[in-house]
């Protein structure tokens, strides 16, 4: 019998959450997405020592020879995603996802410009721009952003998202890609209310289900990829989704075990559903953002912990950096 992983691909594109490429070369994954927090991970990974020492180098470079530690680790920490997905897209057949700084959430001007920085860094290592996903919080700042690269044929990703307000305003602003986070909505609800939940009650699967119905009732073009999972029990209920992006660990544990997996999400069901269309803007976005309490806290919490990795990352490369000037010249 297939196993549950081999019978998710049948009805769903999977897509490697994870910054370690030995885990994507075992699990063949059609596309793959990092963030702030799994770059830094894999950053701190010996396997990965010399990516991170080659971009270590060239940031010196660029800095020049009187540029401080950290100033050459701010510079590192520009590329260092672009190096990763870089080999990453070795592995993949597919896309990749490279995000923007956190930091930069709620400025629509500088996400584009460092947007744009990400694509030249692929492009002039000579990789196509429809490789690539630029990964930006569903801020209404990040959102606007988006609109306007998609415009200009920069496909984008829109994750930190956790209320249907933000889905629609991806949605209107013709995104490629969102990736709501069920297990970090279902996080939210277990401490908000003391209690467990089976998959098929999972607040995080309901909130993709509903969004899934949504997008395929009004004919949105943008996909949906499932993200942030805490069991395998929450991917199989959203069986059928565009894409689901998943961990090594339940990847394995997909990989695993064998049985009958049931298409839950199917798109021409969709469309038959009655389901009432809501017209966004900026105005009934953050009402809407206001009254989700989930939604509010989540994304909040996550743009901060997003922000904390890239912090420890930069103090990862200037401690790294300072090692190097000590064994050997850096530009040598």
């Amino acid at each position: 019998m297939a196993t549950l992983l081999d019978q998710l691909k049948q009805f769903t594109t999977v897509v490697a959450d994870t910054g370690d490429m030995q885990s994507m070369e075992k699990f063949k994954p059609t596309d793959a997405t990092t963030n702030p927090s799994l770059i830094t991970a894999a950053a701190n990974m010996p396997a990965y020592s010399q990516i991170v020492d080659d971009v270590l180098k060239t940031a010196k470079k660029n800095a020049g020879e009187n540029a401080d530690d950290k100033k050459v680790a701010a510079e590192a920490f520009k590329m260092l995603a672009v190096a990763f997905g870089r080999k990453i897209l070795e592995i993949v057949p597919g896309r990749v996802s490279t995000e923007v700084d956190a930091r930069l959430s709620y400025d629509t001007e500088k996400t584009l410009a460092e947007a744009h920085a990400i694509i030249k860094q692929y492009a002039d290592a000579g990789v196509s721009k429809d490789r690539i996903l630029i990964k930006i919080a569903s801020t209404w700042d990040g959102i606007k952003a988006a609109e306007q690269l998609e415009k200009e044929g920069i496909h984008c990703n829109l994750t930190l998202l956790f209320g249907l307000h933000q889905a629609i305003a991806c949605a209107e602003a013709k995104v490629t890609l969102i990736s709501p986070f069920v297990g970090r909505i279902l996080d939210w609800y277990k401490k908000d209310t003391g209690k467990d939940y089976a998959p098929t009650e999972d607040p995080g699967v309901q909130s993709v289900t509903t969004i899934y119905n949504y997008y395929k009732k009004f004919g949105y073009k943008t996909q949906v990829m499932g993200a942030s999972f805490r069991n395998i029990g929450e991917i199989e209920q959203l069986a059928g989704c565009d894409l689901l992006t998943i961990a090594p660990k339940l990847l394995d544990e997909l990989n695993s075990k064998e049985g009958t997996l049931e298409k839950k999400l199917d798109a021409e069901k969709s469309k038959t559903l009655t389901i009432e269309k809501i017209p966004m803007d900026k105005a009934t976005f953050e009402k809407m953002h206001a009254e989700d309490r989930m939604a509010h806290d989540k994304l909040k919490e996550g743009i901060e912990g997003f922000s904390k990795a890239l912090e420890e990352l930069e103090t990862l490369l200037a401690k790294r950096v300072a090692e190097l000037a000590k064994s050997e010249p850096v530009n040598a």
